[in-house]
């Protein structure tokens, strides 16, 4: 999860590519070029605009605001945020949060009338719900999984299971896949991506849930792992859009964790987890990587094998080390390829207008603005003290919300997500927006014509501001790092 891999080695090697890195987070790309039957968008004077507000204070949490803010004609005031949704960039997945193995246990433990309640606080996707529409789920246990575990723990080294004739759901079947029913339910069209921390232990080179490798002998065992796993998940009416082949590849120090390198992902892909779910007639999309912004080579190079690539929707991100610029170098390398941001933590206690500020700036303004798909928080739930959570796994990740017995409160990870989530539907597109002075922001129109601008007051007062769209305009005001998101 959190742990980074800090050596010499990789710093030597950033020496080398640090051209996605350590670089402000670009402020805009080149714009897609719209369809030709694109018409000119009508904003009329008198236009309502509706406008939700997060204060570093709290003073107002993520709160709609009732005074009336509507499109006026005339000479707008600067600074002036154009926006313009004749340019279009990325079309949006979703935004949402890692529902760990811990977390659907705090929630499904829930009694069911409150559980219910959450769900459809935090699923719905009608006008009062948060309508998160993207989740990330563990293949086997995560570290914020109540212990490690995988699919297949029966074989040993010297009784391997190469047939899976032992595969089994397992601890998941109790918490997880319940919820993740109840949850479909609300919203069928949520998407999932699943990644696991490890291979089953007879699997790896140490034997051990922390660190190792895959042992060559079993690529195609792991491959067909996959496959079984998305078919027993289909079979109990859930279906995994997208998988990951390893969560941090580069990182050895989790618990479950599992090393594996560029070259070897390259070669797992493109000799056995590709051909796998090429027979077995599997959709689900293979993303790549799946680690930090330092190290944009680790992707790029798989995508620079065409054999490899073949099979590959994208690549994945975290945060933990690098430059949210990276996303945009690969894909300024590979544009046919998407890229995605799958993970960062606010640590715990926190600090709630930092995190917000710093999560706002460069997730949800910063990776969208840089190509990607979807925003992803770690994690949904935790308890009180950061729990579940394995030996050696995160004891400082809070939850988007914490769960204590049957009291449920609600965190910073919560708000950054809602800020989107709401009102940026997925098939939404990501539209040009102009970014002046410490105004951060980013803008999008849904499938229905709707814009939605999210504004980040990344200054150190409060700033007066004029949004301009179509030659008309509406002025507003965000205290010192508060977040807006307005939308007509």
């Amino acid at each position: 999860m959190k742990n980074v891999k800090a050596v010499g080695f990789a710093l030597l090697i950033l020496s080398f590519y640090g051209a996605g890195c350590g670089k402000k987070a670009s402020t805009q790309s080149p714009p897609v070029t719209p369809p030709a039957d694109t018409t000119k968008p009508v904003v009329v004077v008198g236009a309502p605009v509706a406008f939700w507000l997060t204060n570093p204070d709290k003073s107002a949490l993520f709160q709609q605001q009732s005074g009336a803010l509507n499109f006026v004609s005339g000479t707008a005031a600067t600074p002036v945020i154009t926006v313009d949704s004749t340019s279009t960039y990325q079309t949006i997945d979703g935004f949402g949060y890692a529902l760990t193995g811990g977390s659907a246990q705090l929630i499904y433990s829930l009694p069911a009338t409150q559980r219910a309640a959450l769900e459809q606080e935090l699923f719905g996707t009608d006008s009062s719900h948060l309508g998160v529409s993207y989740l990330r789920v563990s293949m086997g246990a995560s570290d914020m999984s109540a212990s490690v575990f995988s699919y297949d723990d029966n074989a040993t080294p010297a009784h391997p299971d190469t047939l899976l004739t032992q595969f089994d759901l397992g601890s998941d079947k109790t918490y997880l896949i319940p919820l993740l029913k109840e949850i479909l339910a609300i919203n069928p069209a949520i998407k999932i991506l699943a990644t696991p921390w490890s291979a089953p232990l007879w699997m790896k080179s140490n034997g051990d849930s922390v660190a190792g490798s895959l042992l060559p002998q079993y690529f195609g065992v792991y491959a067909n792992y996959f496959v079984k796993y998305i078919q027993a998940m289909k079979a109990n009416g859930i279906a995994i859009d997208a998988i990951t082949p390893q969560n941090e590849p580069l990182n050895p120090n989790n618990n479950p964790s599992m090393v594996m390198q560029d070259t070897t992902e390259e070669r797992f892909v493109r000799d056995w987890l590709g051909p796998a779910f090429k027979t077995a007639n599997i959709t689900t999309k293979i993303i790549i990587y799946d680690h930090n912004c330092d190290m944009p080579f680790y992707p790029i190079t798989i995508l620079a094998d065409a054999n490899a690539a073949q099979y590959v929707d994208g690549s994945a991100f975290h945060l933990y080390a690098g430059d949210i610029s990276a996303l945009q170098t690969v894909h300024n390398s590979y544009p046919n390829k998407n890229v995605y941001f799958t993970e960062q933590y606010v640590a715990g206690p926190g600090n709630f207008s930092g995190d917000l500020e710093w999560h706002m700036k460069n997730l949800i303004i910063g990776a969208s603005r840089n190509w990607s798909r979807n925003v992803l928080e770690w994690n949904l739930a935790a308890d009180a003290n950061y729990g579940p959570h394995t030996v050696g796994g995160c004891s400082t990740c809070q939850g988007a919300v914490t769960i204590s017995g049957t009291a449920v409160s609600r965190n910073t990870s919560y708000y950054i997500i809602a800020h989107a989530s709401k009102f940026v539907r997925p098939g939404s597109v990501r539209i040009n927006s102009g970014i002046v002075g410490n105004l951060q922001n980013v803008a999008f129109m849904t499938p229905q014509g709707t814009k939605v601008l999210i504004v980040l007051n990344d200054g150190g007062v409060s700033q007066t501001f004029t949004v301009q769209f179509n030659g008309k305009y509406f002025s507003t005001t965000l205290n010192a790092k508060a977040v807006g998101t307005y939308v007509w």
